[in-house]
C-alpha cells in the first residue's frame, strides 16, 4: 500500500464511513488538534526519558492510546452507517475516571499550588506545558462542533480533565528534577 492516495488533491478527506468533506471542516479541524496533541505528547515523552519519570511516560502513552481512540470517535460523524460505528473503539466514562485517578496520583508529592506559575521548567515540564494548551485548543474546537451537530458526549469531559492532568504532570516533572517553578508576578503600576 502506497502512502500517498492523491483523493486529498481536491482539498477534501474522508471521515470514517467514507463521506468526504472540507479540509477545513470543524470535525477535521477538532481530530486535527487531537492529533497534534498525541504529537506534543511524543515530544514529552521523548524529554521524559530520565529515571525521574518513573511512571510518566507510562501514564502519557496510555493518554496518546486514548487520543487515538477519541480521535476515530471524532473522525465519525453520528449518521455514519451503524456497522462503521460498531467497528469504533470503546471510549466511556471510565477512561476519564483513570485520568482522575492520574491527577490525584500526580499532585500528592507536589508542593500546593499557592499562586499561578509561569509555564515552562525543566525540558519535559515545558513540553507537557505547551501539550496543555494544545489540548485547551482541541477542547474549545469540540465544544464548538457539539454545538454543530452530535458528537461523543465524553469528548469534552475527556479533553478538559485531560489539560488537567497535563498541568499536574508539568508540576511532577518539575518536581521530579527539583526544578523551581516560576510563579507569575504581575507588573504594577507606580503610582
Amino acid at each position: 500500500m502506497k502512502l500517498y492516495t492523491r483523493t486529498g488533491d481536491d482539498g477534501t478527506t474522508a471521515l470514517f464511513g467514507g463521506q468526504r468533506v472540507a479540509k477545513d471542516a470543524l470535525r477535521v479541524e477538532v481530530y486535527g488538534a487531537v492529533d497534534e496533541l498525541n504529537a506534543g505528547l511524543g515530544l514529552a515523552i521523548t524529554a521524559a526519558a530520565n529515571p525521574a519519570h518513573k511512571g510518566l511516560v507510562e501514564t502519557l502513552a496510555r493518554v496518546q492510546s486514548d487520543l487515538f481512540d477519541l480521535g476515530a470517535h471524532l473522525a465519525t460523524p453520528d449518521d455514519t452507517r451503524e456497522e462503521v460505528r460498531a467497528r469504533l473503539p470503546v471510549f466511556e466514562q471510565a477512561t476519564i475516571t483513570g485520568l482522575e485517578r492520574a491527577i490525584d496520583e500526580a499532585t500528592q508529592p507536589v508542593e500546593e499550588l499557592r499562586a499561578f506559575i509561569l509555564p515552562g521548567g525543566c525540558e519535559t515540564a515545558a513540553r507537557l506545558h505547551h501539550a496543555r494548551t494544545v489540548c485547551r485548543r482541541a477542547e474549545r474546537l469540540a465544544v464548538q462542533l457539539a454545538d454543530a451537530e452530535p458528537i461523543h458526549p465524553l469528548a469534552v469531559t475527556y479533553l478538559n480533565r485531560l489539560s488537567d492532568l497535563l498541568f499536574a504532570l508539568a508540576r511532577l516533572a518539575n518536581h521530579n528534577e527539583s526544578h523551581p517553578e516560576t510563579t507569575w508576578q504581575p507588573r504594577r503600576t507606580e503610582g
